[in-house]
């Protein structure tokens, strides 16, 4: 006998038969119809499995089902591929089903649908939906529409709508959202309102939050923030969802201050915002570089737990950098190491920060290769800003391992890498290398037209960049008001005024009149063009300007030297309650430099963070550095820069070396390039303007040193060049050119008009010859300065009384001016000449600076 506590081995126990096994309590006196089949547990565990995206799993169990798999595992499954955007699996699924012979049912089909629309196969997507025929349902109109608008086929979508509409078929509100995605471009804004008319008349408006929150991102991402605005005020109910897209969008269109507004009235209104709401503020914070704001905000964060969310910690990182005094990185690194874990995004902030904050490139590039050695992978934004790195350090051999790389990954036709290499390439001198990145890009913007144009200018190719800017018009990139305000500050780069009246043509017609952004852009383009009347016409004609508007006339004021019309017209903005930004002070900082307002100047100064509540930035430490320099006030200028809050950058300590070789002292001249040389020790600007003083002095020996450090570093000066449009063609000229076909005329009429001035009482001023040579030979090397040519192509090429408009990519020289001067009083021609810093408006001998520059 065996003990009672103990069981015996399964194996040895017999085996009932079926007959005597007891009954399972739950099939007890059930008939046999009604009993669940075998594989009904195989099928539960699939769509569990499919539910929790377990897709490989959840394959396996269908394969274990064979032919008791029906529509509804198949659905379940397929549903859960397009869930996850897994196209190899899903296919799998669907080569299953059609080998089983079910024929699928409206369910099935729509899966089917999601799935390849969702995953990027239209064609495939659209070939379903075509065989569907009369099994199609609001459904599946509404996966085809949104699959449309979200792979870019606006007008398919609008156009299936329409077909919807014709079948029968009502909308609903994921109908409408689908609908709306369609609507995010300016070209098709005016589909979008007629929707908004539908949306309304069916009774979606303001009590649906998906539809209202569409209708939100649709208005803002087509800059129409007052309807975005309305509609969220028409909302009947708002979750945190809607709170931040508005957050979000207000920011993301430059309205920062509404966005903080709209955060405080979210809290004022018990809604607790998420970590994206905090992120988006702090970012607003940012870009009103309000440190003491963006300091509160953390503090919030810590208080509600989010701060160590990556979102939130990436926008703390990204604060610190951009509005921290001095440019001083210490507490973004601080955020940065507080970080419970960081990700591309963290790693990306801290490496930006670094690069936007000028001069600390290399401990950029340490934090990348930091990234990289933590097997973190770079992304676009990454690889931008190294990019920027190399080029700030010219730095061309990392900048070419980078370019390598990301055309490997196949980011180097990604809008901000493609941009970068742009720009590395431009700097370097290196243009054809420019010109092919920049034809690789996928997506050119503003910044790729700008960056090209800009280089090739720079790079003695002004005559390219007008047949570049002739060509962009038959590229396919349409004719949006981005599109227009793009190609208006191209031409203005490089002063094509009739390219930008022939634009300014084609955006009325195309019924851009009103668009503030676009007059914007007109009003800029025609200042900086030299046309001052066009410009002062179109901000005359405006209903509402904003502040952008507002400083875009003030700068064209200051920089063609008219500080009275600047200053009125900034009381006039202040008056109308617009109010002065960062901007804006520098225009009028730069109006009262101009003429050597030094009292009006600081008063302006102090009254930025006092009445009007903007803390001074560096720009405007140097414009005041600038002041002080201008009137010969060198002393003054340097206590002034050593009592700033912030450290002195570049720009700061470059003004200043300006201003020492304008008023020959040497003493500031050498303590400014110590300065420069030590924050960027690669700046050929700083061995050039010292050089120049050095020479002016006559100290021959310390120009040969100079020289001779800078062949040693591999840095060269930038060449002087002077250009003239003639008949929509740009005419370049260096320095003893010879290359124009007109030479001959040019350099004849040239020496004529020498001869008629140095009789009118000119003189040579051979202080700015930079080479120790006899003074017959400087003289000749001053009648051929780039200036001088391109004022003699002017005369023999247009009209007298049409204005001849110089544009130079450097300073006007001295001499230059002095001689045009004499040359306009000789030829009674009006001659405006654009250098770096400001219009010269000559006529009669006299200019608008009043020498004074």
């Amino acid at each position: 006998m065996f003990p009672a506590a103990l069981s015996l081995p399964a194996k040895l126990l017999p085996t009932p038969s079926p007959s005597a096994l007891p009954p399972h309590p739950s099939r007890q006196n059930l008939p046999a119809e009604t009993l669940p089949p075998p594989h009904a547990p195989l099928k539960r565990r699939l769509l569990r499995l499919a539910d929790t995206g377990r897709l490989s799993d959840a394959l396996s169990a269908l394969d274990l089902l064979g032919g008791a798999a029906d529509l509804v595992a198949y659905s379940a499954l397929l549903h859960a591929c397009a869930r996850r955007r897994d196209l190899a699996v899903g296919r799998r699924v669907h080569r299953r089903l059609l080998a089983s012979g079910l024929a699928p049912d409206a369910v099935a089909a729509n899966s089917l649908l999601s799935l390849y629309s969702k995953c990027g196969d239209w064609d495939v997507a659209l070939s379903l939906f075509d065989e569907m025929g009369s099994r199609r349902d609001l459904v599946s109109w509404t996966t085809m529409i949104t699959s449309a608008a979200q792979n870019r086929m606006e007008r398919t979508a609008i156009e299936l709508f329409r077909e919807m509409l014709e079948s029968g078929f009502t909308p609903n509100e994921y109908t409408f959202c689908g609908l709306i995605q369609a609507c995010l471009n300016e070209e098709y804004v005016f589909v979008g309102r007629l929707v908004l008319g539908f949306v309304i008349k069916m009774g979606f408006f303001g009590t649906d939050v998906s539809v209202g929150c569409a209708l939100i991102d649709m208005f803002a991402k087509t800059h129409d923030l007052f309807s975005a605005r309305k509609v969220f005020d028409g909302l009947c109910e708002r979750n945190a969802v809607v709170w931040t897209l508005m957050i979000t969008r207000y920011g993301q269109n430059g309205c920062c201050e509404e966005a903080i507004r709209l955060f405080l009235d979210m809290i004022f209104d018990r809604f607790e915002p998420d970590q994206f709401t905090v992120s988006s503020v702090i970012s607003a914070c940012t870009e009103l570089e309000s440190l003491s704001l963006g300091k509160q905000l953390h503090s919030l964060a810590i208080r509600t737990g989010l701060a160590s969310d990556t979102c939130v910690g990436c926008s703390l990182v990204d604060m610190y950098a951009k509005c921290s005094v001095g440019g001083s990185m210490n507490d973004s690194r601080r955020v940065f190491h507080g970080m419970p874990e960081h990700n591309v995004m963290s790693w990306t902030a801290v490496i930006s920060g670094y690069v936007q904050c000028g001069g600390q490139e290399i401990e950029a590039i340490k934090l990348f290769s930091e990234m990289v050695d933590g097997r973190v992978r770079p992304n676009q934004f990454t690889y931008s800003s190294i990019l920027k790195a190399c080029a700030n350090l010219c730095d061309h051999y990392l900048g070419e391992q980078i370019h390598a790389h990301v055309t490997k990954l196949g980011l180097a036709s990604v809008n901000f890498v493609g941009n970068s290499l742009v720009s590395l390439y431009s700097q370097s001198g290196r243009i054809e290398d420019a010109r092919k990145a920049f034809d690789l890009l996928f997506e050119k913007n503003m910044i790729s037209y700008n960056t090209i144009i800009d280089g090739m200018v720079k790079n003695s190719s002004s005559d390219e960049a007008y047949e570049f800017l002739s060509n962009i018009q038959s590229m396919d990139i349409g004719l949006s008001s981005f599109t227009f305000a793009s190609l208006l500050s191209a031409a203005a780069s490089v002063g094509l005024l009739s390219k930008g009246k022939q634009l300014h043509a084609q955006l009325l017609k195309a019924g851009f009149r009103s668009n503030r952004g676009i007059c914007n852009s007109l009003i800029s383009m025609y200042s900086r063009c030299g046309n001052l009347d066009d410009a002062c016409q179109v901000f005359d004609e405006m209903d509402e300007p904003n502040v952008i508007t507002w400083t875009s006339m003030i700068t064209g004021f200051a920089k063609h030297g008219y500080a009275d019309q600047a200053v009125k017209l900034f009381h006039d903005m202040v008056s109308s309650g617009a109010k002065p930004n960062e901007v804006t002070f520098i225009a009028v900082l730069s109006a009262c430099s101009h003429v050597g307002r030094i009292n009006e100047g600081w008063e302006y100064f102090n009254s930025m963070e006092r009445n009007h509540g903007v803390v001074p930035k560096m720009e405007h430490y140097a414009c005041m550095a600038d002041l002080l320099g201008r009137a010969g006030h060198l002393e003054e200028a340097i206590e002034f820069i050593n009592s700033m809050p912030l450290k002195a950058d570049a720009l700061v300590w470059r003004t200043l070396l300006g201003a020492s070789r304008v008023h020959g002292n040497i003493k500031v001249g050498e303590i400014a390039a110590k300065n420069i040389l030590k924050l960027e020790p690669q700046d050929p600007a700083a061995y050039v303007l010292l050089s120049n003083l050095y020479a002016k002095a006559g100290k021959w020996k310390d120009v040969a040193e100079l020289r001779s450090g800078m062949k040693d570093k591999n840095l060269s000066k930038e060449a002087g060049l002077s250009w003239v449009e003639i008949k929509n063609k740009i005419h370049q000229f260096h320095a003893s050119d010879t290359s124009h076909p007109q030479a001959r005329e040019i350099y004849e009429e040239l020496d004529e008009l020498l001869c008629k001035i140095k009789v009118m009482g000119y003189a040579p001023d051979t202080n700015y010859v930079l080479h120790d040579v006899e003074d017959e030979l400087k003289e000749h090397y001053l009648s051929q300065h780039s200036e001088k040519i391109a004022v003699a192509f002017g005369i023999i090429s247009t009209s007298a009384a049409q204005p001849i408009r110089i544009f130079k990519n450097l300073r006007f020289c001295g001499d230059c001016h002095n001689a045009i001067k004499y040359i306009s009083k000789a030829t009674g021609r009006e001659i405006i000449v654009r250098d770096t810093n400001r219009f010269h408006r000559i006529r009669n001998g006299e200019c608008s600076c009043g020498d004074y520059w």
